[in-house]
């Protein structure tokens, strides 16, 4: 199953991708793709709904803006340097311990909204990454359950102004939480249509230049080891997100350094997961 959200933004409608690739308006479910639904056994009651409904549901407009495929989590977590070749170009030494850093919920958008190049960012940067969506809540999780609490994976890119995230003193979340840092998407795939999280090819263009070209399996940490290190601290909630790191090729690694500039276009995308397109522009309301 995969699932979508569409139209404008705030305001999305649930949907689907079926098997044929058409996309599908779920309206008639009655709810959205947010903590609710996951948390009430959703994709099953989806499954089955979808059984005797199907063949009613009508196509989604033609040029339908996508949004996030969930509706705002309560969390959005990521990872730090959870790739070596990246913890090498960053000039930092590959973790120990997974790092852990957050996101702002107000910055996740569609996965082809614009990026907004915040007010006065000389440093905004790329990062694909595979997010992991979880499906149930989850408290002090052992790996060896802990892909239970998966309800599926998904595409994000995790923007990154560099100079707020290293130079502004403290945490890195000010400069991975502008608006429209965390576009997500195009669709949520289940986990039973990613049978191998850890065997997928990840990759970034910039203006139709390669940069980032990987696989998670080069992760330094798994996706059981960060659910259990990450519910030992604190409540993992049904659609939460984990992003679980990047590669290397980001604009910080270059030479020289490269970042994001009005009228740059990034593309991404994750084996299985679909491919996102972004413009980067200067933020209307800087």
């Amino acid at each position: 199953m995969k699932l979508i959200r569409f139209g404008e933004a705030g305001k999305e409608k649930p949907g689907i991708i079926d098997k044929e690739g058409n996309y599908l308006d779920c309206s008639a479910f009655q709810e959205d793709w947010d903590e609710s639904f996951f948390e009430n056994n959703g994709l099953d009651r989806l499954d089955a709904w979808l059984e005797a409904n199907l063949d009613s549901l009508n196509k989604i407009p033609e040029n339908s803006r996508i949004g996030s495929p969930i509706a705002r989590p309560s969390k959005i977590i990521c990872i730090g340097l959870n790739y070596r070749k990246h913890a090498i170009e960053s000039g930092m030494p590959v973790p120990e311990v997974p790092i852990i850093f957050m996101k702002a919920t107000s910055s996740l958008c569609g996965p082809n909204d614009n990026i907004l190049i915040p007010k006065n960012s000389e440093k905004t940067d790329w990062e694909v990454e595979l997010a992991v969506v979880i499906g149930k809540r989850a408290k002090y999780v052992s790996k060896e359950n802990a892909m239970d609490y998966v309800a599926g994976y998904c595409v994000h890119n995790d923007v990154s102004e560099r100079d707020f995230q290293l130079h502004h003193g403290g945490q890195w979340v000010k400069g991975k939480s502008a608006d429209n840092f965390a576009p997500l998407g195009p669709f949520l795939a289940t986990k039973y249509e990613i049978p191998d999280p850890h065997n997928l090819r990840l990759w970034l263009k910039l203006n139709g230049k390669t940069l980032q070209d990987s696989n998670t399996s080069d992760l330094v940490f798994d996706i059981p080891t960060l659910i259990e290190h990450l519910s030992q601290y604190m409540t993992l909630l049904p659609g939460d997100v984990i992003s679980t790191g990047t590669p290397a090729g980001v604009g910080l690694g270059l030479t020289p350094p490269t970042y994001l500039k009005e009228g740059d276009v990034v593309e991404l995308g994750i084996e299985g997961l679909g491919v996102a397109k972004q413009t980067a522009i200067n933020d209307p309301e800087a």
